[in-house]
């Protein structure tokens, strides 16, 4: 089985991000209601340099994209990750476990002492994976999101990239 490869989005990959994301939106992690068709995928604050990009034989098959949680100077210390998609016939071959694992160097490369991010309370999947990669329940807003009439849980969830001994 390939393993993913793991590389810095360009402008060049906007199109085929955009459709993996139409191609992947579910809701079981979408707050937002399913686009009709691709959206520009880059936006002003958020570029080709806050993204991580998955290949399996030269085909992007998904996606990180890193942030901050907030705009605010004291909180510059921390990233979050802001979205993971994978390709449905790329799922189950490690894309998700790589692209988490290579959002939490990308972050202690850029000097980030913690790593966080949100996910819906019943996205059991990536929650599983987020706790295998050493993510911790932070906290939970109950109830946060009403999708399709059912509501829905914000689970905040995060780690330390500072060494104990730091």
């Amino acid at each position: 089985m390939p393993h993913p490869s793991i590389r810095h989005a360009t402008r060049a990959d906007e199109d085929s991000l955009a459709r993996l994301d139409l191609a992947a939106w579910s809701p079981l992690h979408a707050v937002t209601p399913r686009p009709e068709r691709p959206e520009p995928f880059f936006r002003e604050r958020c570029g080709p340099q806050d993204h991580l990009v998955a290949e399996l034989s030269g085909r992007v098959v998904g996606y990180v994209r890193l942030g901050f949680p907030t705009e605010l100077a004291s909180n510059a210390h921390v990233r979050q990750i802001r979205g993971l998609a994978v390709a449905d016939e790329a799922r189950g071959l490690g894309v998700g476990r790589a692209l988490v694992r290579a959002a939490v160097e990308e972050a202690r490369r850029l000097g980030a002492r913690r790593i966080t991010l949100r996910v819906l309370g019943h996205n059991t999947p990536a929650r599983k994976l987020y706790e295998s990669e050493g993510f911790v329940v932070e906290g939970v807003q109950p109830e946060e999101f009403c999708l399709d009439g059912t509501y829905v849980d914000d689970v905040l969830m995060g780690q330390s990239l500072v060494p104990l001994d730091g």
